[in-house]
């Protein structure tokens, strides 16, 4: 069902949307980043963002805790499925992630999910700061590093075996709802069968196939096609971007949602 917000002169500096999304149902976004430019370890070839402005490791403090929490007491009503910590970058790259999640949880009820491409979760601090949510989508994109340098273009310092180390044991560690997002394009397309191999080891509660829809300066793949591929997945539950419905919802601020989310009809 859409939202309706009364029109009024809140303004948010870290909080966009809602938007609804075929993963995650009604999703009201927070940005642990909130920066100018997009903050990221990876410089992915498809990111509905644009390139990386702030191509980084280091995990810093950008949005102070209690700034954000102030945006949040200001929220008017409306019924969403998560809070989901996204945005212009990778938000494990802000290192007051966790003290956010946990003051979101104490103020507000509901749901809270983060999106993360998963590269430092060989980190132990980050995974601790994960284990309040109750949904985490990681994404997985190529099964070697060639693949997954020429996808993803990560910073230096990281490397194929430490991110997917860390993946298998947060999934092992974790308790909530775990989420393995795929991107899938014609780069990738001819290592499905490798991809699903890693996907049944991994044992996520469901796979997510997505392909560039959004703008992007990569093609998508054709729905047929993305059925055919999914196929692959066997003994997985799948969910693929085609099969749901889009449905219209009002952000608080389209030009903000647009800003962190990419450009798309909202």
């Amino acid at each position: 069902m859409p939202h309706s917000h009364t029109k009024s002169k809140l303004c948010f500096a870290h909080i966009f949307g809602p938007v609804y999304s075929w993963r995650l149902g009604y999703s009201l976004g927070i940005d642990p980043l909130s920066a100018k430019e997009k903050v990221c370890n990876y410089d992915c070839i498809y990111c509905q963002l644009g390139r990386t402005g702030q191509l980084s490791r280091r995990r810093r403090i950008f949005v102070p805790v209690r700034e954000m929490i102030r945006e949040v007491r200001r929220l008017p009503p409306m019924k969403i499925d998560y809070i989901t910590f996204s945005g212009r970058g990778e938000p494990t790259l802000a290192k007051n992630l966790g003290r956010m999640i946990k003051a979101v949880r104490k103020i507000r009820p509901g749901k809270i999910a983060v999106i993360t491409n998963g590269s430092l979760l060989y980190q132990k601090r980050v995974r601790q700061d994960l284990m309040q949510t109750d949904f985490v989508l990681v994404k997985l994109d190529a099964c070697d590093d060639m693949f997954w340098r020429k996808i993803n273009h990560p910073v230096g310092g990281i490397g194929y075996k430490h991110m997917l180390a860390g993946i298998k044991i947060f999934r092992r560690q974790y308790k909530g709802r775990f989420g393995l997002q795929i991107m899938l394009m014609d780069m990738n397309r001819t290592a499905v069968g490798c991809l699903a191999d890693l996907a049944r080891l991994l044992r996520p509660d469901e796979v997510q196939l997505n392909t560039p829809l959004r703008q992007s300066p990569v093609a998508p793949l054709s729905r047929p096609l993305m059925l055919e591929l999914a196929r692959i997945f066997k003994r997985c539950r799948v969910r693929m971007v085609y099969q749901v419905k889009r449905k219209k919802v009002k952000p608080l601020n389209v030009k903000a949602t647009r800003y962190r989310h990419g450009k798309e009809s909202l």
